[in-house]
């Protein structure tokens, strides 16, 4: 089993964050075959000091390559590159701009917009301190007369300024847009459980319907994490659709 031991030159003085730098070159590397799968990593102690970071620099940088699929983390071996995920493309996109597109003519219900500390889960999702101020948002999405989601979104600060009838003209991913965040990607999970009594109630459905969940958390093109997103839909109202490629 070959042993990697990369040279990377890192750009200090990019605003691209060093881990997202060392994480993008390791990528490429991957993906073009320059460290097949099979190939592992040497010890992360020695790489961070090798490449003058510091040990939770070099975490992010490996949990980025794991999210992607790209290496795996196994106990007595260590960190190793294996065979990439295939990829089924699916548009970044909002709620607000999926039902505009179609002729839904959809609208916001603002239920919440306030600024106040980050719960520890969600620190650590933004990646900001412990106890942060965050923008914290529930939204209520209809179309038509009938509710159709209801959506919370935790962002950090000093993206995008978030006001009430903004809100209930647009949708947030073209605020973000607007304000100059270039959305590059998400990690998102899709699935299903009955519906809690307050989420009856908001969205029409009987306590105990199905309902269609996506987590989502995205970044933008240098690597920062721009918004957290936890999203309830009605299942006899909404369905998920995936263009598959061959």
């Amino acid at each position: 089993m070959a042993e990697s031991q990369p040279q990377v030159a890192l750009d200090r003085t990019s605003p691209v964050p060093l881990y997202f730098q060392l994480a993008q070159e390791l990528e490429r590397r991957i993906r073009e075959g320059e460290m097949p799968p099979g190939t592992r990593l040497e010890n992360e102690i020695v790489l961070a000091d090798r490449l003058g970071l510091s040990r939770p620099t070099l975490r992010r940088a490996i949990e980025y390559l794991v999210d992607q699929g790209l290496v795996v983390r196994k106990r007595g071996v260590g960190t190793q590159v294996v065979t990439p995920r295939v990829r089924r493309p699916v548009e970044l996109s909002s709620l607000y701009d999926d039902l505009a597109q179609a002729g839904q003519h959809p609208w916001t219900e603002v239920r919440e917009l306030s600024v106040r500390p980050a719960p520890e889960s969600v620190a650590r999702a933004l990646e900001v301190d412990p106890g942060a101020d965050v923008y914290v948002l529930e939204r209520l999405r209809h179309v038509g007369d009938e509710p159709l989601a209801l959506m919370h979104n935790y962002l950090p600060l000093g993206l995008v300024d978030l006001t009430r009838e903004s809100l209930l003209e647009t949708g947030l991913y073209r605020l973000l847009r607007t304000a100059g965040v270039t959305l590059k990607i998400a990690s998102q999970s899709i699935g299903a459980r009955g519906a809690t009594a307050a989420e009856a109630k908001a969205l029409g459905e009987a306590k105990g319907a199905p309902l269609l969940t996506m987590d989502r958390t995205a970044y933008d093109d240098i690597g920062r994490v721009v918004e957290v997103g936890s999203h309830v839909y009605r299942a006899s109202r909404y369905s998920f659709e995936l263009t598959l490629t061959s």
